[in-house]
């Protein structure tokens, strides 16, 4: 079982941005900006692209409306998206508030905040939603 099944079964503490019978969005623990968001299936792949075409379409759509309501809280030019899919082997989607192209380095240095900090932008998106 990924770290991310284990989140999504309640066992590891997360910030729950939003959830259908599908899919689960939290927020990243090392975020590359407020806001930073993981989307996930709760069916457990390695591989995005291993998914079906229709569960690889409706993550996508249900990414889309996270990107949405993130962009709504924390205004930005754009939410970038990302898969990497390399540290965790279970199929994610990066969703990052950006101002520029350099935002969404994973080089960059990682926020450090607190979990009050975590609650608000996970309130703040699911206001937004």
């Amino acid at each position: 079982m990924t770290i991310f099944s284990r989140i999504i079964a309640g066992e590891i503490p997360c910030y729950k941005v939003a959830e259908d019978d599908r899919f689960f969005a939290f927020l990243d623990i090392n975020p590359l900006a407020k806001g930073h968001t993981l989307v996930v299936p709760k069916q457990e792949v390695d591989y995005i692209f291993d998914l079906s075409d229709e569960d690889l379409a409706a993550m996508q759509v249900f990414a889309k409306k996270v990107a949405i309501a993130i962009k709504k809280a924390f205004p930005c030019l754009k939410v970038g998206q990302a898969v990497l899919g390399l540290e965790v082997p279970h199929a994610h989607i990066h969703l990052i508030p950006m101002q520029s192209e350099k935002d969404m380095l994973f080089s960059n240095p990682k926020l450090k905040l607190e979990p009050e900090e975590f609650q608000a932008v996970a309130e703040a998106i699911r206001q937004a939603l």
